[in-house]
C-alpha cells in the first residue's frame, strides 16, 4: 500500500510542477460554466408530444391532425389523465402535452373562444420554448382555417405552464452539459496522455520492473485525475447554484455518487487509449477528435438527438457522455430520484466494465 501511495504522490507532484497545466485542468470548467451557461441557445424539431384530448370532437380530431402532421411533432402518446402526463415527463417519453378540455368545439362554435393548455419540459428551456411557439403557431393556423374572414372570429387560446424551469435560463440546459464535457476532457484525455508519456520517456519501463504491479501503477496515476475531477464537478455545481442560480432539486449524494461512476467510465476510457497508442500526439488526437467532438454533438445538451439521422442516433447511444448528461439533467434539474435514472446507470456501469477489460487485455506489461 505504501509503494502505491508513492506512486500517487509522485504522479500529484508531476501535475504541481505544470502550473499552466493544472490551471487549465481547473480553471477550464469555471470559464466552460459560464461561457455555455450565459451565451448560448438551440433549437430543435420533430420532438415527441402527447394529447389528452379530453373533447373528442372534430375540432380537437382537426388539432391533432394538424399537430401531427407538422415537421416539428410527432404525437406519440395518447393520455387519459394529467397523472399520466407527469409519468411521462418523468420518463422522457414526451417533451409536450397538449391539453384539449371537454365542449371544446361546442366552446369555439356556440362562444367563438375556447382555451388550449400547453405544458413543456422547461428542464431544457431552449427546446420548451420553441415547442410552445411552434404548437401555438400550429393552433393559431387552424384558428385562421376556421374562420374564414368571419366579423366574429373564433379565438382559441394557450395556456402554458414550463415544468421544472418556469423561468426558461439557458443554464438549466448547459450546466449539465459542461459537466459531462469537462469529466470526459479532463479524465480521459490526461490519463491517456499522462501515461502514453511515461512510454515515451522510458519511465514506464522502469516502473514496470518495480515491486508494484503494473495495474496498480496505472490505477495509481488515474487517482490524482479522479480527485481533480471531483475538484470540478465542486466547482461547477457552486457557480451553478451561486451564480447562474441553477438549484440542485434532486439528492446531492446520488449525483455526486453518478458523477463518480462517469469519472471511473472515462477513467477506463482513457486508459484503453494509453494501452491502444504509442505517442501523446495520437493520444490527444484520439480523445480531441474520437471523444471530446461526439461529447459536445451527439450528447444532446448542444443538439438535440431526434433531429439527428439514424445511423447518428445509433451511435449517440455508444457515447458516456450522452447517458451521464440525461442522469444529470434528471436528479439535478428534475429532482428525480435513483428509480428514474436506473436504466442510464447500468449503461454506464456495463460502459466502463467493458472499457475496463478491454484495457487490460491491451495493456502490455513489456513495452518493447
Amino acid at each position: 500500500m505504501k509503494q502505491f501511495l508513492s506512486f500517487v504522490k509522485k504522479e500529484f507532484h508531476h501535475i504541481a510542477r505544470d502550473r499552466r497545466t493544472l490551471f487549465i485542468l481547473l480553471g477550464m470548467p469555471i470559464m466552460q460554466i459560464i461561457i455555455f451557461g450565459f451565451a448560448l441557445t438551440n433549437e430543435v424539431k420533430n420532438s415527441k408530444i402527447g394529447l389528452l384530448d379530453n373533447a373528442h370532437d372534430v375540432a380537437s380530431a382537426a388539432i391533432r391532425t394538424q399537430l401531427d402532421a407538422s415537421r416539428y411533432f410527432d404525437v406519440v402518446r395518447d393520455l387519459h389523465s394529467y397523472k399520466e402526463i407527469e409519468a411521462a415527463f418523468k420518463k422522457g417519453d414526451i417533451k409536450l402535452a397538449v391539453v384539449i378540455p371537454q365542449q371544446f368545439n361546442t366552446d369555439l362554435q356556440h362562444f367563438n373562444t375556447a382555451q388550449i393548455q400547453l405544458i413543456a419540459d422547461a428542464s431544457d428551456p431552449n427546446v420548451a420554448t420553441t415547442l410552445t411557439n411552434y404548437a401555438t403557431a400550429v393552433i393559431m393556423d387552424y384558428q385562421d382555417r376556421v374562420t374564414h374572414g368571419r366579423k366574429l372570429p373564433y379565438t382559441i387560446k394557450t395556456e402554458l405552464q414550463m415544468l421544472y424551469n418556469p423561468q426558461l435560463k439557458g443554464a438549466y440546459s448547459y450546466v449539465p452539459g459542461v459537466m459531462a464535457m469537462v469529466l470526459m476532457l479532463v479524465c480521459t484525455m490526461m490519463t491517456a496522455i499522462t501515461i502514453v508519456k511515461e512510454k515515451e520517456t522510458g519511465t514506464m519501463e522502469i516502473m514496470l520492473v518495480s515491486p508494484i504491479r503494473p495495474m496498480k501503477i496505472v490505477t495509481a496515476k488515474a487517482v490524482p485525475y479522479l480527485l481533480l475531477s471531483m475538484i470540478n464537478i465542486a466547482s461547477i455545481l457552486l457557480l451553478s447554484v451561486f451564480v447562474l442560480d441553477v438549484p440542485i432539486n434532486g439528492s446531492l449524494l446520488l449525483l455526486i455518487g453518478e458523477s463518480i461512476l462517469f469519472i471511473i467510465t472515462s477513467l477506463t476510457l482513457g486508459l484503453l487509449i494509453s494501452s491502444s497508442t504509442a505517442s501523446q500526439q495520437t493520444a490527444m488526437f484520439i480523445s480531441m477528435v474520437g471523444l471530446f467532438l461526439p461529447t459536445v454533438m451527439l450528447s444532446g445538451f448542444m443538439f438535440p438527438i431526434e433531429n439527428m439521422p439514424l445511423p447518428l442516433r445509433v451511435i449517440a447511444h455508444a457515447v458516456p457522455s450522452k447517458w451521464y448528461y440525461d442522469i444529470v439533467r434528471s436528479v439535478m434539474i428534475k429532482g428525480l430520484g435513483f428509480s428514474a435514472i436506473w436504466k442510464e446507470t447500468l449503461v454506464l456501469t456495463g460502459m466502463t466494465l467493458f472499457l475496463l477489460t478491454l484495457a487490460i487485455k491491451k495493456f502490455k506489461i513489456r513495452l518493447a
